[in-house]
């Protein structure tokens, strides 16, 4: 490639990364209010609680404090939880809380299901009415509404009458569209191909 061409391809991407850069700049420029936002990690594909973890971390790492709470899951070890729990609280401002039941289809107990998600949404509630707490997760919750172990109107209004600078994460498979109309923030996760499939076991330190 000669240098003049050289010189125009150099001078064609600057072009481009000026538009990118001003079209970048305005968005900034009109997200000019500060507060909490609602994210949502649903669809069939795999990383919702990973990326909920990935901010909790991002969280605890500027001093926030946090609040976690597991439905469906909690009978099973989780590495995120091991290591986090784990540091001092001074440092690490967490309080982390499951169901503890394991998968409703492996309980078969309605009931008792239901009641187990009770007594952690009322854990959860109380976090969502301190103003202290800079996030909340709400992992697998869409599991809780869809099985009926929750009101889904008096989910929905804790939410929406959170502290103004408190964030929350929900996520889980098949949200419904009002935790979509609830969110500010909506991601879904879409599988392609997972090595389940192919009779690959979930991996220690990697799946859980």
């Amino acid at each position: 490639m000669s240098d003049s061409d050289t010189g125009k391809k150099a001078e064609r991407h600057k072009k481009r990364m000026q538009q990118r850069k001003e079209i970048v700049d305005a968005g900034v420029a009109k997200a000019l209010e500060e507060r909490g936002i609602v994210i949502l990690y649903t669809g069939d594909g795999k990383g919702k609680t990973t990326a909920a973890v990935g901010t909790v971390t991002r969280a605890l790492g500027y001093g926030y404090k946090v609040v976690v709470g597991q439905f469906i899951k909690g009978a099973w070890e989780c590495g995120e939880k091991n290591l986090l729990t784990g540091l001092p609280a001074e440092r690490c401002p967490l309080q982390w809380h499951e169901m503890g039941t394991d998968f409703t289809w492996e309980t078969q107990d309605f009931e008792a299901d239901k009641a187990a998600a009770l007594a952690l949404w009322e854990k959860l509630r109380n976090a969502l009415e301190d103003a202290s707490v800079y996030l909340v997760v709400l992992d697998e919750l869409t599991y809780a509404l869809n099985y009926k172990w929750l009101d889904r109107d008096a989910v929905t209004e804790a939410i929406a009458n959170r502290p103004r600078e408190q964030s929350v994460i929900i996520t889980g498979r098949g949200a419904k569209q009002y935790l979509k109309d609830v969110a500010d923030t909506v991601t879904e996760m879409r599988a392609e191909k997972h090595a389940f499939e192919a009779g690959v076991s979930a991996r220690k330190g990697i799946e859980w």
